[in-house]
């Protein structure tokens, strides 16, 4: 099978190229080569910016005919509509990367599924257009234009990652842990939330890639293990042999009023609950969860610790100034109220 990835050297995008290689598909990449992964020698590579919409339709268009084109980097709508100009009666079937970020939050039910709604704030750009250019890409699927298929992944992680953390990079968290320094979650650390390793996504991307059995259809493929931001870190803390962790836990409200611009995911996403069903995807894409939380950051970590980057990694002077005026607000509190209870 001929298959064109728009993107390809990315974190979920990596394990699809390895996969579709290792399948015996002819493989092609559309890719600014800016990356330093290394691309498997059987793989075909053609430079571009898919942001430039002319010239890259016009690259794709001069390529030929694919049987599959997966798209990893579409995030605009006019991505969107590039891609329906560029493939529309020369693709067998198109795979859209999209988000679980795009179903309403909070959920009116959990666990989230297909079918649940999609109403993704215009506050949250990153989750919006993903509706808008999954909305798109469904309107050409009715008229003809291709078959499409849209697989919706949540946090995925690689070997080289990190956690997440609320502030600041990876590494540096990962050094806040080891050194037994409190962390900071949201409200009392009590929502729910899913990783997922990247082999695990991209085998479910590999499994639709030309399957008549996902044509239409869209899928969820998240981690299983629903983990309280409290035990998330507190695994990362077991996985690294470090102390106990001591979560701090502060409103999002709070934090997004304060800081708007980096707590904006803590706004939009990470305070609200996270718990998925991947019926679907294990039903018609054969997707299975088989790398544990705890063994991804074992993985996350030895890989750091290979090249020190966890030890040295520089302070971010933000995540003490959050957590220094927390502990001020609150002090403040206690002593405004001491006494104000009724007798």
């Amino acid at each position: 099978m001929r298959v064109l990835i728009i993107g390809g050297t990315g974190n979920i995008s990596t394990a699809i190229t390895r996969g579709l290689v290792e399948r015996g598909d002819d493989v092609t990449l559309f890719t600014r080569g800016r990356s330093e992964v290394p691309v498997p020698g059987r793989v075909k590579v053609l430079l571009g910016d898919r942001t430039d919409h002319a010239a890259f339709e016009a690259q794709v268009g001069a390529a030929g005919r694919f049987d599959c084109v997966i798209d990893m980097i579409g995030y605009h709508p006019a991505d969107a509509e590039s891609v329906i100009r560029a493939f529309r009666g020369r693709a067998g079937h198109f795979i859209f990367c999209s988000t679980v970020d795009v179903f309403t939050k909070p959920a009116p039910r959990y666990p989230v599924r297909e079918d649940s709604p999609r109403g993704a704030s215009p506050t949250f750009p990153y989750a919006y257009d993903k509706v808008v250019c999954e909305n798109l890409l469904l309107e050409a699927h009715a008229r003809g234009d291709f078959p499409v298929t849209i697989l919706r992944p949540a946090a995925t992680y690689n070997d080289a990652g990190c956690p997440i953390s609320l502030f600041g990079p990876g590494p540096a968290l990962l050094k806040r842990i080891r050194q037994g320094r409190p962390v900071i979650v949201l409200g009392d650390g009590s929502s729910f939330w899913v990783s997922c390793h990247r082999d695990d996504v991209g085998r479910a991307f590999v499994a639709a890639a030309g399957n008549p059995a996902a044509f239409g259809k869209s899928y969820i493929v998240a981690g299983e293990e629903w983990m309280t931001w409290r035990e998330y870190y507190q695994a990362v803390a077991r996985a690294m042999n470090a102390p106990p962790v001591r979560t701090v836990g502060i409103p999002a409200a709070l934090l997004g009023r304060a800081l708007p611009r980096a707590a904006e995911w803590c706004v939009e996403n990470f305070q609200y609950p996270n718990v998925f069903d991947n019926a679907a995807a294990r039903g018609d894409l054969g997707f299975r969860y088989t790398i544990s939380w705890e063994e991804g950051v074992r993985r996350m970590v030895a890989w750091h610790d290979a090249r020190s980057s966890i030890d040295v990694s520089p302070p971010y002077p933000l995540y003490d100034r959050i957590l220094e005026s927390w502990e001020r607000l609150g002090s403040a509190m206690v002593q405004d109220l001491v006494g104000a209870e009724a007798p």
